[in-house]
């Protein structure tokens, strides 16, 4: 299901979008619904300027990809630490389950 994840930083363009996304957060969940989404995002190039503009969205939703964010091997182990935990959770129903 996941084999890299964008890093933060990176400005994309999802499907049908005018706007442009700045990544700050990977592999989230809403607390409306408990979906696990790959990507959260802001608009580009505002950025945070109202906490009711939160873009979630999956990969498959990204058409363009315009600029990779840094990525170090802090990142890295991180990255490889997250992949790790999603192989321990299946989405079930009732939203995550742990296996």
């Amino acid at each position: 299901m996941y084999k890299n994840m964008l890093p933060i930083g990176s400005i994309i363009r999802t499907e049908g979008a005018e706007r442009k996304l700045m990544v700050i957060g990977r592999v989230v969940t809403t607390e409306e619904n408990d979906m696990i989404y790959d990507y959260v995002g802001v608009p580009y190039p505002e950025g945070i300027n109202d906490s009711d503009k939160l873009y979630f969205f999956n990969r498959d939703q990204i058409e363009e990809l315009l600029f990779i964010g840094f990525q170090d091997q802090e990142a890295l182990i991180y990255q490889s630490e997250v992949l790790d935990n999603l192989k321990e959770l299946k989405i079930g129903e009732n939203g995550l389950e742990e296996v």
